[in-house]
């Protein structure tokens, strides 16, 4: 065990005893370029609860970082606010070398880490608005299922007026700073996007229901802990942030995405895109051989269209594409119009899979998909421009 590495305190009452992944990514699909952490939080009263624990090659810091607080096996409870194996990979190991008096879980999670693990010691379900008292410390379970897992919940200690909030409120970033305030702004507003987007976008009504349902409860909140990236010691700055991104407010924004085998369809691309922003419509052009699908999705939050182009490779769309389009169904994008766009040599299917798969996203599809076969000259390039023109006034009659 690694004695240099310390626990942080949080608060009066919590230390967080997580590790940092300087090295992750790729997360599900989702390029973490900048590393991540995986939180876990120790809550100290006269008893002892450690919320969460590591992704299981991380098993030793988070060991670490609790010893130097106090022995591990002084834990009385482990609290699992979600299954997710970033957040439980350990766990397995913790119950042995603890042996703490209970393992707590919502009622989805000690389903969901039983059928996992199959551990040979029970786990305690916990009910919404329970608590569990830790003499002089007092903690509370509220149920967010959904957000993103079944099981998800958050822990709420009292006396300290702080929300272990598990993955919300989140972000992929290793850092050497524990608290958001010691990050750059720009910093924290494009990793807590990025993850908002890739992560959470599915769930962005049920985000803005659990945001009123914590208001209704009264409960003051002076600290945000997540189970990824910075602590927010003024926590109205996320807040806000997810207030705004789950509302939808499109921003009349425009993405032109694409990839292209000798040059042809991002000759398409880059004439759609003129004649968007001849319409006064600003515009993002991203190339998929220079951009991640994260960042594509991270682009297209706020964002009022999306075209999407593709050549067509053996009568189907280009493999980076069908990536691209299979990741945008699982978040399923909102408030967005749509359009489709490529060359081809001889066949030309892909446009049309294209604005087949934006229509089952619910995607308003503008117009026919644009075409041209080989490299577009004149003609084509000035149908590209005018194709432009249609998806920007699309974009303006749906403001």
């Amino acid at each position: 065990m690694n004695g240099s590495l310390e626990a942080v305190r949080v608060s009066n009452h919590v230390y967080w005893v997580g590790a940092i992944d300087w090295n992750v990514r790729d997360f599900h699909g989702y390029s973490t370029r900048r590393g991540s952490t995986y939180n876990a939080y120790l809550v100290v009263g006269d008893r002892i609860a450690l919320v969460d624990t590591v992704k299981r090659p991380f098993l030793g810091e988070m060991l670490a970082r609790v010893s130097s607080v106090l022995p591990p096996d002084r834990i009385d409870y482990v609290v699992c606010n979600h299954a997710e194996m970033d957040h439980s990979g350990s766990l397995p190991e913790v119950l042995a070398a603890v042996g703490p008096e209970q393992a707590l879980a919502s009622k989805a999670g000690v389903s969901a880490l039983q059928e996992h693990f199959h551990l040979d010691r029970a786990l305690a379900a916990v009910s919404d608005l329970g608590t569990l008292d830790l003499s002089g410390v007092t903690l509370t379970f509220v149920e967010a299922r959904m957000l993103h897992w079944p099981d998800s919940m958050l822990t709420y200690v009292a006396e300290d007026k702080l929300l272990l909030s598990n993955d919300a409120f989140g972000m992929h970033l290793a850092s050497g700073e524990r608290f958001a305030d010691q990050i750059p702004e720009h910093l924290l507003e494009e990793e807590a996007r990025r993850y908002f987007a890739n992560i959470l976008t599915p769930f962005t009504p049920l985000i803005l229901k659990l945001l009123e349902r914590v208001k209704g409860l009264g409960i003051p909140i002076d600290t945000i802990a997540p189970s990824h990236g910075p602590v927010w010691r003024n926590p109205g700055w996320i807040v806000e942030r997810y207030a705004r991104w789950s509302a939808g407010e499109a921003t009349g924004k425009a993405v032109v995405v694409y990839d292209t085998m000798w040059g042809s369809t991002e000759k398409l691309a880059l004439a759609i895109a003129e004649g968007l922003i001849a319409e006064g419509v600003p515009t993002k052009v991203m190339s998929l051989k220079a951009n991640d699908r994260s960042d594509v999705v991270a682009e297209l939050m706020g964002a009022s269209a999306v075209a999407i182009g593709s050549p067509t490779l053996n009568n189907n769309v280009f493999p980076t594409v069908a990536d691209l389009l299979v990741y945008l169904k699982g978040l399923r994008p909102r408030k967005l119009v749509g359009a489709a766009f490529g060359s081809y040599g001889w066949s030309g299917e892909a446009p049309k899979q294209i604005a087949e798969a934006l229509g089952e996203m619910k995607v308003e599809v503008v117009g026919e998909p644009l075409t041209s076969k080989y490299v577009p000259e004149r003609e084509a390039l000035a149908r590209g421009v005018a194709f432009g023109r249609e998806i920007a006034a699309a974009v303006k009659q749906k403001a």
